[in-house]
């Protein structure tokens, strides 16, 4: 089994679901080795399989039985919690979990880069996935067999920086008492992912450089080159254009890694990989043998109206918090959906909105409140131009739309100089 595959039991009884779900997969490719099937197929199964069981219910539910082995129960096939569930289901530990059409882009794009031996940049702010989009390139590559290595440049101490990275000699050193490889060598006939590259110092830029044109390190307290074999993958959450307009980072390696540039953008402009995702989250904070909680509609739209500062990584925080807060029901609720700051959009003085008759003042109605005060004060600033005010909001158009959207779907409405809702 290469791809995504299903009986035509599960074809039949999950129509609707399967075809939405193919859809993706096609899309993203790294689904391999799983299988759909009904809850009335029994047959045991080889170990290697990711199977997924599919059954129709009233009380929604995951149960993860082994660790690739679960079952799903759903009530709605159309609803984004079900397809969403699925998603993450389906996902191993290392698969990207995307359903936002720019998304799917970037990972059918890592895809094509994955079979040459091309350096790879990936660009994005700090925990949108870049480490899990290397993980995908190597997997995806001939190099799959060989080690992956990943070293983040900024949390080694920049004098030891050079040791660890090219490796070093016995004695080369105050308390270097045994030789080192390097973490080159280490990854020899793999890839060795580079983040936060834009940290290296200028000095080891240059030597980093040198290593890539020639492929060889020399290790400290060595004058003999060794040759290694290794695909590298950068990424960097600051702007290297400007790091190299400003003196920070060397033209010349900037130019050595952009062969190929990949850009993975804020969490809050790719709206329609939250659900997949937090689903994936709850799966890996909860345990084997238990029944996950489902995440009720009401909570995924909550997580879908935050603006996501601290991207993947806070909606990481966000899930865990909520598992907690849940104890054990079997949903997580608007309710216990705790954000790590203030779900604002930005900063500015409050404009007064309207609140249903009878509302009520929970996190939730808090969290949209506030979201659409200041929505609605940087479209009123904007003399009412959505693309203007998306922009200074940090969002694209259509994030802004969506938004608005769910503001009206909640019953908070909105109102804007002029009458504009």
């Amino acid at each position: 089994m290469s791809s995504l595959e299903f009986s035509d039991k599960v074809a039949g009884q999950h129509a609707s679901l399967t075809q939405r779900v193919s859809a993706i997969a096609e899309a993203n490719g790294s689904y391999t080795d799983v299988l759909l099937r009904d809850g009335s197929e029994v047959s045991s199964l080889p170990q290697r399989i990711h199977a997924v069981t599919l059954d129709r219910g009233e009380a929604p539910g995951i149960t993860r039985e082994v660790t690739n082995k679960l079952k799903l129960t759903y009530r709605d096939p159309d609803s984004e919690a079900t397809l969403a569930a699925t998603l993450a289901c389906m996902a191993r530990p290392s698969t990207p979990i995307v359903a936002d059409p720019e998304s799917l882009s970037v990972i059918a794009l890592a895809q094509r880069l994955a079979v040459s031996e091309i350096p790879v940049l990936i660009n994005g702010p700090t925990g949108t996935g870049k480490e899990v989009l290397s993980r995908f390139i190597h997997e995806c590559s001939p190099r799959s067999g060989a080690p992956f290595v990943a070293v983040n440049c900024a949390a080694i101490p920049e004098t030891m920086l050079e040791a660890m990275l090219f490796g070093h000699q016995k004695g080369a050193f105050t308390g270097a008492s045994q030789a080192n490889d390097g973490f080159f060598r280490a990854a020899d006939g793999g890839t060795l992912l580079l983040d936060e590259i834009a940290e290296l110092p200028l000095a080891l830029q240059a030597k980093l450089l040198r290593a890539l044109q020639e492929g060889e390190v020399v290790p400290i307290g060595s004058t003999r080159p060794i040759k290694v074999d290794v695909r590298i993958i950068a990424c960097a959450n600051r702007d290297l254009p400007t790091e190299v307009q400003e003196g920070r980072f060397r033209a010349d390696l900037y130019y050595r890694l952009n062969v190929f540039p990949l850009a993975l953008k804020p969490l809050r402009e790719r709206t329609e990989d939250i659900a997949p995702l937090a689903f994936a989250l709850a799966l890996r904070h909860a345990g084997i043998g238990t029944c996950i909680p489902w995440i009720s509609d009401a909570a995924l739209k909550m997580l879908k109206l935050h603006s996501w500062p601290g991207n993947v990584r806070e909606l990481e925080n966000v899930v865990r918090r909520a598992l907690l807060l849940a104890d054990g029901k079997p949903a997580i609720e608007a309710e216990h959906i705790v954000f790590d700051s203030p779900a604002q959009l930005v900063s500015a003085q409050m404009t007064p909105i309207e609140i249903p008759q009878g509302g009520t003042r929970k996190l939730s109605n808090i969290v949209q409140e506030s979201e659409a005060n200041a929505i609605i004060e940087t479209l009123e600033a904007c003399g009412g131009s959505r693309a203007e005010a998306a922009r200074k909001l940090g969002i694209s158009e259509r994030t802004l739309r969506y938004r608005l959207a769910s503001f009206r779907e909640a019953g908070i409405a909105v109102a804007v100089a002029g009458g504009r809702r």
